[in-house]
């Protein structure tokens, strides 16, 4: 079982998930979404394809693209199609 936290809070928690580039790829079911608000941040991955950033929002504190997805990824990440991974602000144990 994988789970993300922060603050003590889960942010994340499945033990169906994916493991890339050293980052555990959660399914978007399991995530707690209440936790994030959508980001306009982009970036681009040569064999990954444009990833989109999510802020983490607990009370009052506001954790900018602190977890992102890849929605169309390319072919060579397809494993990773409705999951999402999150930065080192967050506490992942696998």
């Amino acid at each position: 079982m994988a789970k993300a936290s922060m603050d003590g809070q889960v942010l994340a928690e499945s033990d169906n998930y994916q493991m890339v580039e050293g980052n555990v790829y959660f399914p978007t079911d399991s995530v707690k979404w209440e936790y994030f608000k959508d980001s306009d941040t982009h970036t681009a991955c040569p064999w990954k394809g444009l990833a989109s950033y999510h802020h983490i929002v607990l009370g009052d504190k506001v954790v900018k693209d602190a977890a992102w997805s890849y929605p169309e990824p390319k072919d060579a990440a397809k494993q990773i199609t409705g999951h999402v991974a999150f930065g080192g602000m967050v506490d992942v144990t696998d």
